[in-house]
């Protein structure tokens, strides 16, 4: 019997949300804004991040629109 492992969910700062996504923080808000981003999550008072597997989804989508694969919404 196979067993699943579930992972827990990685949260990325800002500075690793722009390395990985190469936008820049004004665009980034501005595409949260949009709805075209996702959403950060609380982390406490002045803090906030963003689940790595939603922000690995909005890169893979961008590929898929690049090549011609989907459509882009905005």
């Amino acid at each position: 019997m196979a067993q699943t492992i579930q992972r827990e969910p990685a949260i990325l700062r800002r500075k690793q949300v722009e390395m990985r996504t190469g936008l820049s923080r004004s665009t980034i808000y501005q595409y949260i804004k949009d709805g075209v981003f996702p959403k950060p999550v609380p982390l406490g008072p002045r803090a906030v991040g963003w689940i790595e597997s939603d922000v690995s989804e909005w890169i893979a989508t961008r590929v898929r629109i690049a090549r011609g694969g989907g459509q882009q919404t905005t």
